[in-house]
């Protein structure tokens, strides 16, 4: 049996019994864990409004045995809030929705428990701050985080050359597919025409290339949002359940 720390976002949360809740956390050393908060639903608990979603956490852990995360789930013994994301996106609906789109993204990008995804944990506290400090759109911001976690995870589009035969860019066509944008000769059945401008868009939001996202214009995101929602879907293989809920700049 041992006591383990470490930091992490909760992603959701789930009742367990009359007190009790399990907390799905994303966490900087151990990746995507689920722990079991006792009493955290009983109006005297010490830490129950500290593991609700989007807040970043210090957590300590309690195992049965040597290794983490163990077997059953661990038991969440201390909580200290590093932020509180929640508290500054709940009163703001696009940065909410785009917020809670940006949890069940990351959820189910680290599909394997335990498993250390330092670069995915990275890219959602960036996320969220920035939501939080509503610095850019937050239909961008989201948009940014899925192509950046679709990076992450190895499926990364290409904007420029041509993602079938590496033909040196700009290209017109765009395939889910096929990877991105792909040229003329290698272009499979299906393949978009989306506008210049919303490839550019979308390339600036995969580089961070901030100012260049954000003199976009309102109809190359909602094209752009589009292409990344589908190209998310065929990569999961399911969509985001929340990203239909999502606010986009009319």
């Amino acid at each position: 049996m041992g006591l383990y720390r470490d930091e992490g976002v909760v992603l959701r949360t789930q009742k367990l019994g009359e007190a009790d809740r399990i907390i799905t956390l994303l966490t900087r050393g151990h990746g995507r864990i689920r722990a079991v908060a006792r009493g955290v639903r009983r109006t005297k608990s010490k830490f129950g409004a500290r593991v609700e979603p989007f807040a970043h956490v210090d957590v300590q852990f309690f195992v049965k045995g040597s290794d983490f995360p163990g077997r059953g789930l661990p038991a969440i013994t201390q909580v200290e809030t590093l932020a509180a994301h929640g508290g500054s996106l709940v009163s703001d609906y696009p940065a909410y929705t785009a917020g809670t789109a940006i949890l069940e993204t990351a959820e189910r990008l680290t599909d394997h428990e335990g498993e250390p995804a330092l670069q995915q944990y990275l890219l959602l506290i960036g996320a969220l701050r920035t939501l939080s400090v509503r610095s850019h759109d937050p239909g961008l911001v989201l948009d940014a985080f899925l192509l950046r976690s679709l990076a992450v995870a190895g499926y990364a589009p290409s904007f420029a050359d041509c993602a079938r035969c590496g033909l040196p860019g700009p290209h017109r066509f765009f395939s889910v597919p096929g990877g991105g944008v792909v040229c003329g000769d290698c272009r499979p059945a299906g393949s978009v025409v989306p506008s210049p401008e919303t490839l550019d868009l979308l390339g600036a939001l995969l580089t961070g290339d901030w100012a260049g996202a954000d003199a976009s214009e309102s109809r190359h995101r909602r094209e752009g949002s589009g292409l990344v929602a589908a190209y998310l879907q065929w990569h999961l293989e399911r969509g985001i359940r929340s990203l239909r809920l999502v606010e986009r700049s009319s």
